[in-house]
């Protein structure tokens, strides 16, 4: 889906385009939406029945996930509760699909803790930003989690795994269950797929051991989805810009008064451009790129076109598209900047505590 069909859809599927044909185009789509929704009650029910099989590893698993299609800031949530588990001292691997890499559906080390086994290319942005921006962080591709988990016990002996992405991903048993909802809309318009942004019906929330409510950017967020489940409240912002190249960071203030080019391939890129305007910095253009968009010749010159025709002194992007742009020329890459997330919880407690309890057993 191309990035602009992609984020009118979404804008139909979350709610907030309300025009009466919006809704009357969402409307249109209910009939496909009701067999996805009965279908995805009945795997759940299959699965949690014991009529179909859940595996177990041998070590404890925490998993963290969406009952929404991308957009909830999952790869920082997960590198938060990664750093955490770290720094007890724990050897952690996160065990990811491989979405959008060359060798997504097949079993593969990305990274053993030290070094770094596979391109971003080839196992996915996701999987390969957290491997090459967390230290000592182990991570594991492969569409069967299960038999990812065992080759990492053969290869790498973890203490616990993070299962990324894996709320619906129900063969894997798990021992902390966490949901992320967008507490803007915590299930988009109320719809499953294809007429709203759920993958399976909003019940299945109830499944959760703990809600993390993301993009909670000030006190008036209502983040009470799913009230009877322990909750924490985050929010997403940037604080610096880092040269592609390497190098010293930049400050926000820096690019205050500058022409800059924002690019994102993300679910949700009108999020980080707004971000990047409520910081000040000026944006003569603001390109949406498809969801793990790929970086081919044709694109990356395309993006330098725009940027010499609306007179950007700097491109700045996510990073998340930077670590598939490693491989630019210094020439092209010098006015390339990369804008990390940083995740602020604002009371961890519940987290901290489901956690402890797991790690205690």
């Amino acid at each position: 889906m191309k990035a602009s069909s992609a984020t009118y859809w979404r804008s139909l599927a979350s709610g907030s385009n309300s025009n009466a044909l919006a809704r009357l185009l969402a409307m249109l789509l209910v009939p496909f939406a009701l067999p996805y929704a009965l279908i995805q009650r009945l795997r759940a029910t299959l699965y949690l029945s014991g009529l179909l099989e859940t595996k177990r590893l041998p070590c404890p698993v925490i998993s963290i996930g969406n009952i929404t299609v991308g957009g909830t800031g999952k790869t920082p949530v997960t590198a938060y509760i990664a750093r955490l588990l770290l720094d007890q001292g724990l050897k952690v691997a996160v065990l990811s699909r491989g979405y959008g890499g060359s060798m997504e559906g097949n079993t593969a080390i990305v990274s053993d803790g030290q070094d770094i086994l596979l391109s971003a290319g080839q196992c996915g942005d996701e999987p390969f930003l957290l491997a090459s921006t967390i230290p000592g962080l182990m991570v594991v591709i492969g569409s069967n989690r299960h038999a990812a988990g065992m080759l990492a016990m053969e290869r790498l002996s973890p203490d616990i795994f993070l299962l990324d992405d894996g709320f619906q991903h129900l063969g894997l048993k798990r021992d902390l269950n966490i949901l992320l909802l967008d507490c803007r809309r915590p299930f988009g318009n109320g719809w499953t797929l294809p007429a709203g942004l759920l993958r399976e019906p909003a019940s299945a929330a109830n499944r959760a051991d703990l809600i993390i409510y993301t993009r909670c950017q000030d006190s008036t967020c209502n983040a009470l989805a799913v009230p009877a489940k322990p909750a924490c409240r985050a929010r997403h912002g940037l604080a610096t810009v880092v040269p592609l190249t390497g190098g010293t960071p930049l400050t926000i203030e820096m690019l205050r008064g500058k022409k800059v080019l924002a690019f994102a391939g993300i679910a949700e890129p009108g999020h980080f451009f707004a971000e990047l305007s409520s910081l000040g910095i000026t944006l003569v253009a603001a390109v949406s790129l498809p969801d793990h968009a790929s970086y081919d010749q044709a694109r990356i010159a395309g993006l330098v076109a725009q940027m010499d025709s609306c007179g950007a002194e700097y491109a700045v992007t996510t990073e998340k598209d930077g670590v598939k742009l490693g491989q630019l020329p210094p020439e092209l890459a010098k006015n390339i900047l990369l804008a990390p997330l940083v995740l602020t919880i604002d009371d961890p407690s519940p987290l901290l505590a489901s956690m402890r309890n797991l790690l205690q057993k």
